[in-house]
């Protein structure tokens, strides 16, 4: 098993750059990272320099399907999360997909993993939940036999747009704004514990089945930030505003930042108070669940990967 080729396309991520220090845990050496953020291939490069890290837009055609000649494993990871072009959504979520599934089905890839989101069960309606919808669909449609796992909001090392946004942004403002009352329920995923559901299936041999991977406890976003402050020992004061004031400055932001780490969209997301069903994932993939006061703690302390900073 350590041997084989396992091919990540989308894997410069939170999700990816998490699932390549594991699989390097455990002691897989022959890993391939496709994708197009520069920056972040880069930082995967200068963190593991044993590992293939190569620039490829998934959502063209092109000489990045040569690494599915040999591939034992892919997991499909790439994705667009945030941005206000719904065109950049529909590249990235959907015409890669229909990419990866066509280089799949002609190598006869022996293990597919999928990464799908708890959004495709979402009352959300945004470029991001609609998308991934589409995604997930071709997948499930596709006749390859894969586990589907649709994971809630996750947080982590390499966390650049979630959690590790909201803690850097906390050590540069006196004042932190909370939108509303904060009472906006969340079930927190560490990347840590997905991504060893991941490996399990890679192991395992998992070839089918839909899986909501979400976190098991309920945490509302205040207090999400209040143990962010807490694990980073940031001073700022949290204080709380009016939920049309936080939309319109969110709404400026976006005019001026073609790809904010927070958007509207999201807001209304947050606000949208879903709770995603639970399953007992410790037991059927034989992964232990870390707290969320633990996890929280070793993303914010890790001696070497808490200082890693992915770009947006």
């Amino acid at each position: 098993m350590h041997n084989t080729k396992i091919l990540l396309p989308g894997g410069a991520g939170l999700v990816g750059q998490n699932l390549v220090a594991r699989l390097k845990e455990r002691g897989y050496g022959n890993i391939v990272v496709l994708d197009k953020h520069r920056a972040n291939l880069a930082i995967l490069r200068q963190v593991h320099p044993d590992v293939t890290a190569e620039y490829a837009d998934l959502a063209e055609p092109g000489s990045w399907r040569r690494h599915f000649d040999d591939a034992g494993v892919v997991v499909m990871l790439q994705a667009q999360i945030g941005g206000n072009v719904y065109g950049e959504f529909v590249r990235n979520n959907v015409d890669s997909t229909r990419h990866i599934l066509a280089a799949v089905r002609a190598h006869a890839t022996p293990c597919l993993v999928h990464i799908s989101s708890s959004v495709v069960e979402s009352v959300a309606d945004d470029y991001y939940t609609n998308t991934k919808k589409v995604q997930e669909r071709l997948v499930l449609d596709s006749g390859v036999r894969c586990p589907v796992l649709r994971p809630t909001l996750m947080f982590g090392w390499f966390d650049r747009k979630h959690l590790g946004w909201l803690s850097r942004f906390m050590r540069k403002v006196p004042v932190f704004p909370i939108p509303g009352d904060g009472r906006f329920m969340r079930q927190p995923l560490y990347v840590g514990d997905f991504c060893n559901i991941i490996i399990s299936c890679i192991e395992n041999r998992v070839r089918d089945g839909v899986y909501n991977i979400s976190g098991h406890e309920k945490v509302d976003y205040i207090d999400i930030i209040r143990e962010i402050r807490r694990a980073t020992g940031a001073r700022t004061l949290v204080a709380k505003i009016p939920y049309e004031l936080f939309y319109a400055l969110l709404w400026v932001w976006g005019m001026f930042d073609r790809n904010p780490p927070f958007t509207t969209q999201q807001l209304a997301a947050l606000r949208a108070r879903d709770e995603f069903e639970v399953i007992d994932w410790p037991g059927i993939f034989g992964v232990p669940r870390t707290l969320f006061v633990e996890a929280v703690h070793e993303t914010f302390n890790h001696p070497t990967y808490s200082k890693v900073v992915l770009e947006f």
